[in-house]
């Protein structure tokens, strides 16, 4: 016997409507509806705070096939306002499997929906654009459902960042996983400071396993204060929303810049870099989310397949006489990564570090720790 979910619908600001089923927490959740291509890693997704007041729809079909674990979180929390998926297989199965997605987005209070045709929803979100959107389940009122996408302000002008960051500065010392599980990182001879912007956790394991120190600080530290735990590098991580309010990160980064400390940058990082280099950022249409992502190294004329997760872009036409672009994406063009021509720092707009997806673009890390060793060798020989 098949197990009888309650409804649910999914309401879109232009009054569009879907009607599933609920796999979730009852009630109602709104945010920004965006859809992500990726095949797998709904946990990983689920866990990113990036997708802060987002509601994520997967667009692969089967969703919850292999449950959940205690080992799959990239942070310490659920970030994702809501989950939208086609399909909720009636078995998972699988050796990690601890709980079913069900179970997780319950235990949670994750309001979630399935059964409704994604692909129609996609072809929307990328014909119209990203939109304001609400999944109300168990008691439905279609009406209400629809003035509550509508009161969504939109992720434009939204600082998140100081929102999932820490409220405090701690020390990661963990590697990365393997079959067994989490192996312990090496012995650091690097010490980076990383700003937590609504970092993952799998980029400070992918910097912990190529010997850093790391130390996370909150969003909102000075440069001062970073600088006070005399780093080789400084880390500029991944986070939510419109990275122009954060006018206390761009500060910080600019006077990090001037000190010459080896800087790079993923996602929100890498945008706020530039803008603390004088560029400008923008709203992409409905941005770019999935772990399929073919980008191109404009250096080496490779291609490489990435994660990315990202509304906003930095506006390739605003880049300074010392801004330089690396990548760019080969689906539509947009900047995928730059580099300072004066001092060393450079960043990347997908995820080298994946959780989920490919490990193309994971060199960025050691190009980040031979910058730190390139400017530590000669203060070493100075004293």
């Amino acid at each position: 016997m098949l197990p009888t979910l309650p409804p649910a619908i999914l309401a879109l600001a232009d009054g569009t409507i879907f009607r599933g089923m609920a796999i979730g927490a009852a009630g109602s959740t709104s945010g920004e509806v965006v859809f992500n291509t990726a095949m797998t890693g709904y946990q990983e997704i689920l866990t990113d705070p990036s997708y802060c007041r987002q509601l994520v729809t997967l667009t692969y079909p089967h969703i919850g096939n292999v449950g959940c674990n205690a080992e799959d979180f990239e942070s310490r929390a659920n970030h994702a306002a809501g989950l939208v998926i086609r399909d909720l297989p009636v078995r998972a199965e699988s050796w990690r499997l601890q709980e079913t997605l069900p179970a997780y987005l319950n235990k949670y209070g994750i309001v979630a929906i399935s059964g409704i045709d994604t692909r129609r929803l996609t072809r929307i979100l990328r014909e119209r654009g990203a939109q304001a959107g609400c999944i109300m389940a168990t008691r439905i009122d279609e009406q209400q459902a629809i003035a509550e996408a509508r009161a969504f302000p939109g992720l434009a002008g939204m600082d998140l960042a100081k929102v999932v960051s820490v409220d405090a500065p701690y020390e990661w010392t963990g590697g990365e996983w393997s079959l067994r599980g989490y192996r312990a990182a090496p012995a650091p001879h690097l010490h980076v400071v990383a700003y937590d912007f609504g970092v993952k956790h799998n980029i400070l394991r992918m910097l912990a396993a190529r010997g850093c120190k790391v130390t996370v600080v909150p969003a909102q530290t000075s440069a001062a204060a970073a600088l006070q735990h005399r780093p080789d590098g400084i880390f500029l991580s991944n986070g939510p929303g419109d990275p122009e309010p954060c006018d206390y990160a761009i500060t910080a980064i600019r006077e990090v810049l001037a000190r010459g400390v080896p800087t790079f940058g993923i996602c929100l990082g890498h945008q706020l870099l530039a803008l603390a280099s004088g560029a400008r950022t923008l709203k992409m249409k409905f941005g770019h989310h999935g772990a399929n992502h073919p980008v191109k190294d404009l250096q080496t004329r490779q291609v490489l397949i990435t994660s990315q997760n990202h509304g906003f872009a930095v506006d390739a036409d605003s880049l300074p006489a010392n801004l330089r672009p690396t990548h760019a994406s080969l689906f539509d063009g947009s900047l995928q990564g730059i580099a300072r021509s004066d001092v060393p720092a450079f960043s990347f707009q997908g995820h080298p570090e994946a959780s989920p997806g490919p490990h193309d673009i994971a060199y960025l890390f050691d190009r980040f720790v031979k910058m730190m060793q390139d400017q530590k060798a000669p203060n070493a020989q100075a004293h």
